[in-house]
C-alpha cells in the first residue's frame, strides 16, 4: 500500500524536482532534529553557560533562522517574501550579526596583535651579547662576500 501512495505522490510533482524535494525533505529533518536539540535544553540554562557575545551569536542566529523559515512559509503560501516587512526583518538582524563579528574580529585582531608586538619588540631590542655574536659574523660574512 505505501508503494501506491508513493507513486501517487510521485505523479503529484514533475519527477525532475524529485532529487531536490530529497534533499528538502532531509534538511527540514535536520533542522528538525536541531530545534529538538534546543528545545531540550531551558534557555535560561543554555545561556548561563556562555559570556555575553556567545548569548548574543546565539539570540542573532535563532532570530534569523526562524525569519528565514517564514520567509520559506510566506514563499510556499504564494506570497514573494521581498515585498513583505520579513525583508526588512531579515536585513536587520543581519546588520547585528555584521556587528557581532567586527566586534569577534576586533576581539581576536587584539589578541594577536599583542604576540606579534610582543616578539616584533623582543627581537628588535638591541642586546649586548646579541651584538658581540653578530659582529663577530659580520666579518666572516664580508670575507665571503669579497671572495665572490
Amino acid at each position: 500500500m505505501e508503494m501506491s501512495e508513493d507513486d501517487n505522490n510521485m505523479e503529484e510533482y514533475p519527477t525532475e524536482i524529485h532529487e531536490y524535494l530529497a534533499a528538502f525533505e532531509k534538511s527540514l529533518g535536520s533542522v528538525d532534529e536541531m530545534l529538538k536539540t534546543m528545545m531540550s535544553v531551558s534557555r535560561s540554562e543554555l545561556l548561563q553557560k556562555l559570556d555575553p557575545l556567545e548569548q548574543a551569536k546565539l539570540d542573532l542566529v535563532s532570530v534569523y533562522t526562524l525569519n528565514s523559515m517564514f520567509w520559506v512559509y510566506l514563499a510556499t503560501q504564494g506570497i514573494n517574501p521581498k515585498e513583505h516587512p520579513v525583508k526588512q526583518e531579515l536585513e536587520r538582524i543581519r546588520t547585528y550579526m555584521n556587528k557581532v563579528k567586527e566586534i569577534t574580529d576586533k576581539k581576536k585582531a587584539s589578541k594577536l596583535d599583542k604576540g606579534a608586538a610582543a616578539r616584533f619588540v623582543k627581537n628588535a631590542l638591541w642586546e649586548p651579547n646579541a651584538e658581540n655574536e653578530h659582529t663577530s659574523k659580520t666579518p666572516a660574512k664580508g670575507k665571503k662576500r669579497q671572495k665572490d
